[in-house]
């Protein structure tokens, strides 16, 4: 069965970050979404939201919008937050979950949290140089704040704020859908300690860890991360 995969994006990104995939996978298959206030959506959030408050946004997006039928629900970082979210709460309108460079749990520095709040476009910059694999970090920095579509105001700081809050540690468990867990060697937002925490709390759970990439794995490493994606959805309907 060929299933829908929805993708989500991170903090301060918009759709645009997925583009790489949605050429692999084909429009008529996968879809990227834009999170209320950023890319292309306008916002329909207060400035203060949780993780939660994203899951039933992007769930209003899939059924009442794309129209998809138990797609698998792919997210990254924040993202991937989402994603766990709806595989606690919404379980049942989903065949599947990938999850990319994330974690149970998202503390963000009060440094960078209060630098989002008084001086975003400075937090942005920082976010994407550490974000890249330092093999990376001549020329990635630069690209993904030019392909970035400037998210509404405050917009970073919020999406940071609900990462800071978000914490299923002792739910996680709870998670009963098959599950693909992708993390770059070189990430240092979501290290490869927190993709190993989901992997041994998940039960249905694959993890592959992929060489030569930081926390923008999908990016830096974009045919490895189709090619992972795809066997794991092969293998998956094989079942």
């Amino acid at each position: 069965m060929n299933h829908s995969i929805v993708f989500i994006h991170g903090s301060g990104d918009s759709a645009y970050i997925w583009r790489l995939q949605i050429e692999h996978f084909g429009t008529d298959r996968a879809f990227a979404i834009d999170l209320p206030g950023h890319g292309q959506r306008v916002n329909t959030l207060p400035d203060e939201v949780g993780v939660l408050d994203y899951a039933r946004s992007v769930l209003a997006i899939i059924t009442g919008e794309l129209h998809l039928d138990h797609p698998i629900v792919a997210g990254h970082s924040l993202g991937g937050a989402i994603a766990l979210m709806l595989g606690l709460e919404y379980a049942s309108e989903l065949s599947g979950l990938i999850l990319i460079g994330t974690g149970a749990r998202l503390r963000v520095h009060p440094d960078l949290l209060e630098s989002a709040r008084i001086a975003p476009q400075k937090a942005g910059h920082q976010l994407q140089e550490l974000a890249v694999a330092a093999t990376n970090a001549a020329s990635m920095p630069g690209i993904l704040i030019n392909e970035q579509v400037t998210p509404g105001p405050n917009m970073l700081y919020r999406d940071l704020a609900a990462c800071n809050s978000f914490d299923i540690m002792t739910r996680i468990h709870e998670i009963q859908l098959p599950t693909l867990i992708i993390c770059g060697t070189e990430d240092r937002l979501t290290p490869v300690k927190y993709s190993q925490y989901l992997h041994d709390k998940i039960v249905s759970s694959t993890l592959h860890i992929i060489p030569g990439a930081g926390h923008y794995v999908m990016r830096e490493q974009p045919e490895a991360v189709n090619h992972v994606i795809e066997d794991w959805i092969d293998k998956k309907d094989c079942k």
